[in-house]
């Protein structure tokens, strides 16, 4: 299986704008810039999108190991925080914000279960820096 994405940029770096297109037609000529990556332009950019491919990615795969566990979430609300060290222009940790109400599970495997889906949905393996999670039941 492959997904593709296509990006298209014109101009300097500060004066210039790209757009970028997905497979599904989700993102289609949306708008990044370098003020909104770097400011607070009204567009995307790289590390916002990436934090949504890291918090819908946990979200599936912590629903996956609840169903294989016999459990299913009334939610999983997830925040995926990306930090870039600015000076240095490097992606430097993911954080998690999982809130979840699961009828019938104890904290210890809520614990274990997140942890896991922490460690190996596809996203977090493809990353190679810092993984961080808070994770709250309600």
């Amino acid at each position: 299986m492959k997904r593709t994405a296509h990006a298209l940029w014109k101009g300097s770096l500060k004066g210039g704008e790209g757009k970028i297109t997905t497979q599904s037609k989700v993102l289609d000529n949306s708008k990044y810039c370098f003020n909104s990556r770097f400011g607070d332009g009204k567009s995307t950019n790289p590390d916002e999108l990436l934090a949504a491919a890291h918090a819908g990615c946990f979200a599936m795969a912590l629903s996956s190991i609840l169903g294989e566990a016999g459990y299913t979430a009334d939610y999983l609300d997830v925040a995926a925080t990306i930090t870039m060290d600015v000076e240095k222009l490097d992606l430097t940790e993911s954080h998690l914000t999982l809130k979840a109400k699961i009828p019938n599970i104890s904290i210890d495997d809520f614990k274990v279960y997140a942890k896991t889906a922490k460690e190996n949905c596809p996203v977090s393996k493809a990353l190679s820096f810092k993984i961080t999670m808070d994770a709250q039941l309600e």
